[in-house]
């Protein structure tokens, strides 16, 4: 897999606990398996003075993401943060199956408790920063807008954001998504723009340019379920000022376009965003000269729908895509593999040393 350089993206050094905005609770033990918390109080009984290494890894080829974020929350919560020795790789680095990405030395009662939290941070965020390398190295050359709001709880946007970056996203729908990392969010207009001018999409994107000059107009243009219609429609109408259109069809839709040419079914699904219209609509533009004209694909696309369109040379210039990039099935583990400088561990989870990690210093934030 590749990896993103994210120093050459302008991310010098490692995220910090003034990144994020943890739930205080975790200090409390309120996040983490009661099993671990009365663990922690046997290891202060029975074996203070006991120093155990905690190894993480995960069973696939992955862009690690959330290494920054779980060292932050051991710097924060854990019970003498000072006295822990934490070794890790990077964000955006490529981590292979069954690969150490992370150990922490210390007292297991100082910091045993946030082992779940750990598994769980490094798993949604690698998931996301996977799917989205995989949409990224999909679309060749073309531009991935990460469009994932809608998908899940507004509370994982800034997390999930981040991670669509490392993953090589280039853009995010939300200001929250952008967050960590210093930019802000990007979009022209939703269906719900077009609706506010009864379905007129001329007075629409005239109302959107007039009050966003600066922003390159484009348009949405699956409203009427017309977009080879409408496209010709807003070109013919501001010409040079319009940058692109996006269509959005529905998966349950079949575009006008393959009802005035009916000759053309029966090859293919033609349902939703699919290739065929999409030549259709380049070809429209094309012979009426506003060859500058953009096409943003956006619609349940996946690794393997964006892979098939590039395959054929579709003429997408962008994608949008978000639901397929948030599933998390990247699963890590953290497993005590030493105990006192000697190996202990269960059976099969051995220490696996990884020359490849570095060493962390921990710097007290305010």
């Amino acid at each position: 897999m590749k990896e993103f350089d994210l120093k050459q993206q302008g991310k010098i050094a490692r995220l910090t606990n003034k990144t994020f905005k943890f739930d205080e609770r975790v200090k409390d033990g309120w996040f983490s398996a009661v099993y671990f918390l009365k663990t922690a109080e046997i290891a202060r009984k029975y074996k203070p003075n006991s120093i155990v290494t905690m190894q993480f890894f995960q069973r696939k080829n992955a862009i690690l993401c959330g290494i920054d974020e779980a060292i932050a929350l051991v710097h924060t919560f854990a019970h003498n943060p000072q006295d822990l020795e934490i070794k890790a790789l990077h964000d955006g680095n490529a981590a292979e199956p069954f690969e150490t990405v992370l150990t922490i030395t210390g007292h297991y009662q100082d910091f045993g408790f946030l082992e779940g939290l750990i598994d769980g941070i490094l798993a949604r965020r690698s998931s996301v920063a996977t799917h989205v390398h995989d949409v990224v190295v999909a679309a060749g050359d073309k531009e991935v807008i990460f469009m994932g709001d809608r998908d899940d709880h507004f509370s994982q946007q800034s997390g999930d954001g981040y991670a669509a970056y490392v993953g090589g996203s280039s853009a995010q729908a939300t200001h929250a998504m952008n967050e960590w990392w210093g930019k802000e969010g990007m979009g022209t207009m939703p269906h719900a723009l077009i609706q506010l001018f009864d379905g007129d999409i001329i007075a629409a994107a005239h109302a959107y340019h007039e009050t966003f000059p600066q922003d390159r107009l484009t348009v949405l243009v699956d409203y009427n379920n017309d977009v080879i219609t409408d496209t010709l429609l807003l070109a013919r109408e501001f010409g040079k000022d319009l940058y692109g259109v996006r269509l959005d069809t529905s998966r349950t839709m079949i575009d006008q376009y393959f009802m005035r040419n009916q000759d053309v079914l029966g090859s293919f699904d033609p349902r939703g965003v699919n290739p065929e219209l999409i030549f259709a609509l380049r070809k429209a533009l094309d012979e009426e000269g506003f060859n500058h004209v953009k096409i943003v694909a956006s619609g349940g696309l996946t690794p393997e729908k964006i892979a098939r369109f590039e395959r054929i040379q579709t003429p997408v210039d962008m994608y949008g895509v978000g639901a397929s990039l948030l599933k998390v099935n990247i699963g890590f583990t953290g497993d005590n593999v030493t105990l006192d400088g000697h190996p202990q561990a269960k059976a099969g989870r051995g220490y696996k040393p990884n020359e490849r990690l570095e060493s962390v210093i921990y710097i007290e934030e305010e």
